[in-house]
C-alpha cells in the first residue's frame, strides 16, 4: 500500500509506563510497556525498526475515542526507537495480521505534555490510561520508504523543470491575454468592483476556489464548487474566508494578486509555485512545484 505517509505519531514519543495495568489480560515488556494481543499471526511479516505500519488504529483515553481510522486502513505510524517502555517496544512485537492493544499510563504521559494538551477529563492519580488498539494489515519497509522518497524527489525535480511550460500551455489554451508580473504572477480581472481597496492591514473577506492547472480542485469556500469538485466536507461551514492583508496568513501569490483590488472585484490568479507552496507542496492534493489557479471574489474590505 503506497499512499502518502500519514504517520499518526499521536503522542508516541517520550512515553514510559510507571504503573501496572489491571488484570485484564495485559502483559508487560522488559521495558515496562503493557500490551495485549487479541489476534496473533506468527507467520506474518514482523515489524522492524523504521517500518511504517499500515492498518487500522483507535486511540482512546479510557473509553473516550480520540482518533480512529477503522474501516479506512492507512499508514498509521512508524516504528521509531526512543527508549525502553515507549510504544515502539510494542510495535516491534507485531506481525502482519496481528491485533493488539497497548496501554499508556496517563500520569506518565502528562509529564511530557502541557496541561492543555491532556484531555479535559484527565485527573492525576486516578489510574487513567491511553490505549492504542492496532489492527496491522501491512508493512511498508524502510527500504520501500527510501525508494518512495527517491521517486518523490525525482518527480518533484521533473515538475520543477516542466513548470514554466505548464504555465505557458495553460495561458495559451485558455486564451489569457494578461501578462505576468516580474514574479510570474498572472492577475486576470474578470469584474472590477468599486468599493474600498485591499491594502496592508485591512480585513478582507473573500470567496475562493483553488485548482491545479489540470483542473483538480483542492479547496473552496463555495459549497456548490466543493460539491462539483468532489471535495465537499459536510462538517465544514462554507462561508467567505476572512484574513488580514499583509500579515503572511496566505501564500504570497494570493496577497500580491489581491493587493490594490477593490471590494466587489472578481479575479483569477495564476500563481507560480515560487509564490505558492513551492518544493514542499501542501497536503495530498498539491504536489511540489505546483502552479495554482485561484478564482477569487472580494466580498468586503474593512
Amino acid at each position: 500500500m503506497k499512499r502518502q505517509v500519514k504517520i499518526a505519531t499521536l503522542l508516541v514519543a517520550g512515553m514510559t509506563l510507571l504503573a501496572a495495568c489491571s488484570n485484564d489480560g495485559f502483559k508487560t515488556t522488559d521495558g515496562g510497556l503493557h500490551y495485549r494481543f487479541d489476534k496473533v499471526n506468527k507467520d506474518g511479516q514482523q515489524v522492524q525498526e523504521g517500518d511504517v505500519l499500515v492498518g487500522e488504529m483507535t486511540f482512546k483515553f479510557d473509553t473516550m475515542t480520540l482518533f480512529t481510522n477503522v474501516g479506512k486502513a492507512d499508514r498509521i505510524m512508524q516504528a521509531s526507537p526512543n527508549f525502553p517502555g515507549n510504544l515502539h517496544e510494542g510495535l516491534l512485537l507485531m506481525h502482519v495480521g496481528d491485533q493488539a492493544t497497548f496501554a499508556i499510563e496517563a500520569d506518565t504521559l502528562a509529564k511530557f505534555m502541557q496541561p492543555d494538551q491532556m484531555p479535559p477529563t484527565y485527573q492525576r492519580g486516578t489510574g487513567q490510561k491511553f490505549y492504542y488498539e492496532i489492527n496491522l494489515q501491512d508493512i511498508v519497509t524502510k527500504e520501500e520508504l527510501e525508494e518512495e522518497r527517491e521517486a518523490f524527489m525525482a518527480e518533484a525535480q521533473q515538475r520543477q523543470e516542466n513548470e514554466p511550460q505548464m504555465i505557458a500551455d495553460y495561458v495559451r489554451d485558455n486564451g489569457i491575454a494578461a501578462k505576468p508580473n516580474a514574479d510570474g504572477l498572472y492577475v486576470i480581472v474578470k469584474k472590477r468592483g468599486n468599493g474600498p481597496k485591499v491594502a496592508t492591514g485591512k480585513e478582507v473577506a473573500v470567496n475562493y476556489t483553488g485548482r491545479l492547472l489540470d483542473g483538480t480542485m483542492f479547496d473552496s469556500s463555495v459549497e456548490s464548487d466543493a460539491k462539483e469538485g468532489d471535495i465537499h466536507n459536510p462538517q465544514r461551514t462554507y462561508e467567505p474566508l476572512t484574513y488580514t492583508q499583509g500579515r503572511g496568513q496566505l501564500i504570497p501569490g494570493w496577497e500580491q494578486g489581491v493587493e490594490g483590488q477593490p471590494e466587489g472585484s472578481q479575479l483569477q490568479l495564476i500563481i507560480p509555485s515560487a509564490l505558492g507552496y513551492g518544493p514542499r507542496g501542501a497536503g495530498q492534493l498539491i504536489p511540489p512545484f505546483s502552479p495554482l489557479v485561484f478564482d477569487i471574489e472580494i466580498v468586503s474590505v474593512k
